[in-house]
C-alpha cells in the first residue's frame, strides 16, 4: 500500500483524468450465437461462470466482458456479472466486449475491477426493461472512468489479484478440509465396527415428536418476544436467533411444547425446506424460552445407549445420507418422512468410544464451520478487507 501511496503522490496528486469508454475503448457486441456456436479450441464467454469453446475467435487482447441481456436482479446486476478475458476468444452475441486501445494508458485489468466494483452506480442505472432487462452498446460508450498513470493501475491491479489469490486459496483449502472432514468422520463412524452394532435410528431413541403449525393453532410476530425455531435458524450444528426468527407468545411456547416435548439433549432435525432438510443441532439447556415448528423433528435419545452428539454427527456421515436423502420428496418443498429417518442404521459402539469419537469429530468440525474461528472465519476477514481496500483503491479525485 505504501508503494500505491507513493505513486498517487507522486504522478497524480490533484486528481485524475475521467474518460468515457468510447474515448479510450473500443465496444464491440460479441458476434457468436451461443446456442449455434461449433465447438473448437477457442474459449466462448457467455453469461454464466461456464465457459464453452468455439472454432473462430474475435477478440485477442485482454477485454472486460459486459453481458447485454439479463433477468433484473442477475446479469449486470450480480457479483459475477463481468468477466476478464484474455488472448484470442470469441463472445456471445448478447455481450459487449470493452477493450483499452491502447494497453499503456488503460490496463483492462484495472478497469474490470473498477467496472465490476462501481457497476451498481454505472451500469445498473443504465438497464431497460422490466423482468427482462438490456443494456445498449450505446449507453456503456458514456460511461466515465478514471485513468491514473499506468505505473498506478498496474499497482491497484497487482494488490487485487494478491487479495483474490489469497481468497481462491482459503476457499480451496476450505473445501478441501470438508471434504477431508466428511471422509474423516466417515472413517470413525464405520471403521471396524461389526454390522451387529448398528442399529435403526428408532432403536435408539425414545421417542419422536414436532412442533406446531401457526396456520392451525396460533399467529406468528403478533405481540410474543420468544423465538419460535424453523430450519433457516439452524445451522453449523447450533440454533441460532437472528432478526429474521419469527417470534411467538410464552402461552404459544406452552401449546407447542405440550406436543414438542422439548427437553436438554433433544436432537433437532430439520425435514421440510429447501436447502434446509437435514440441518441438526443439539438442544443445550433447555429453558421453555422457545419453541420449534411442525417441521423440526425432536429426537429424544436414549441416554443410557447413544450420546446425542455422537447421534447428530452420525446422522451427517454419508452412510446416514446416503439412507434418508434419496426418500427426500422432491416437490416444490422438500420433505423427509419420520419413518425414512427413524429407518436409517448408524453404527452404535459403547459409550466411551462415542464420547472419544465426538470430541474427535468436534475438534474438526470447529476447524472447518465454527463462524468465530477457523478458515471460514478468516475468508470472511478477508473478504472484508478486501472490499474496504477496493472501494479506498478504486474512488479517485478527478481533475477539475
Amino acid at each position: 500500500m505504501n508503494k500505491l501511496k507513493d505513486l498517487i503522490h507522486e504522478l497524480c496528486p490533484n486528481g485524475v483524468e475521467y474518460k468515457k469508454l468510447a474515448d479510450c475503448c473500443v465496444l464491440e457486441k460479441g458476434n457468436t450465437p451461443i446456442q449455434k456456436a461449433i465447438p473448437g479450441e477457442f474459449p466462448l464467454v457467455v453469461t454464466t461462470e461456464e465457459r464453452k469453446s468455439c472454432n473462430t475467435y474475435q477478440f485477442d487482447k485482454p477485454t472486460v466482458c459486459i453481458p447485454l441481456v439479463s433477468s433484473r436482479g442477475h446479469g449486470v446486476a450480480s457479483l459475477n456479472s463481468l468477466y476478464y478475458q484474455e488472448g484470442k476468444f470469441a463472445l456471445g452475441n448478447i455481450l459487449c466486449g470493452v477493450t483499452p486501445v491502447n494497453s499503456d494508458e488503460l490496463s483492462a485489468k484495472f478497469l474490470f475491477y473498477y467496472l465490476n466494483h462501481k457497476k451498481d452506480t454505472l451500469i445498473v442505472p443504465l438497464m431497460r426493461g422490466g423482468a427482462n432487462v438490456s443494456l445498449t452498446v450505446d449507453s456503456l460508450k458514456r460511461v466515465k472512468v478514471p485513468v491514473p498513470p499506468i505505473s498506478v493501475q498496474r499497482e491497484i491491479v497487482r494488490i487485487f489479484d494478491k487479495f483474490e489469490s489469497l481468497g481462491n486459496n482459503l476457499g480451496l483449502e476450505l473445501i478441501a478440509r470438508k471434504k477431508q472432514y466428511e471422509h474423516y468422520a466417515d472413517y470413525l463412524f464405520v471403521s471396524d465396527i461389526p454390522p451387529n452394532e448398528w442399529m435403526a435410528v428408532g432403536e435408539i431413541i425414545i421417542s419422536l415428536k414436532t412442533g406446531l403449525n401457526p396456520r392451525q393453532n396460533f399467529k406468528l410476530n403478533v405481540g410474543g418476544d420468544k423465538p419460535y425455531i424453523t430450519g433457516k435458524d439452524i445451522y453449523n450444528n447450533s440454533i441460532n436467533v437472528s432478526d429474521k426468527t419469527d417470534l411467538i407468545t410464552d402461552d404459544v411456547v406452552l401449546l407447542i411444547n405440550r406436543r414438542a416435548c422439548l427437553a436438554t439433549n433433544d436432537v433437532l432435525f430439520a425435514s421440510t425446506g429447501t436447502g434446509t432438510v437435514g440441518r441438526m443441532a443439539v438442544v443445550d439447556n433447555y429453558d421453555n424460552t422457545w419453541a420449534v415448528s411442525e417441521t423440526m423433528f425432536c429426537l429424544k435419545p436414549k441416554v443410557d445407549v447413544i450420546n446425542p452428539y455422537y447421534l447428530m454427527y452420525a446422522l451427517y456421515t454419508q452412510s446416514a445420507k446416503r439412507q434418508f436423502e434419496p426418500k427426500i420428496s422432491k416437490g416444490s418443498v422438500p420433505h423427509l418422512k419420520v419413518k425414512d429417518l427413524l429407518d436409517v442404521k448408524i453404527p452404535v459402539p459403547n459409550l466411551t468410544e462415542q464420547e472419544r469419537v465426538v470430541d474427535l469429530v468436534r475438534k474438526f468440525d470447529a476447524l472447518c464451520n465454527n463462524v468465530s474461528t477457523g478458515l471460514p472465519a478468516e475468508i470472511e476477514m478477508r473478504q472484508k478487507q478486501y472490499a474496504y481496500y477496493r472501494d479506498k483503491l478504486l474512488t479517485f479525485k478527478q481533475i477539475p
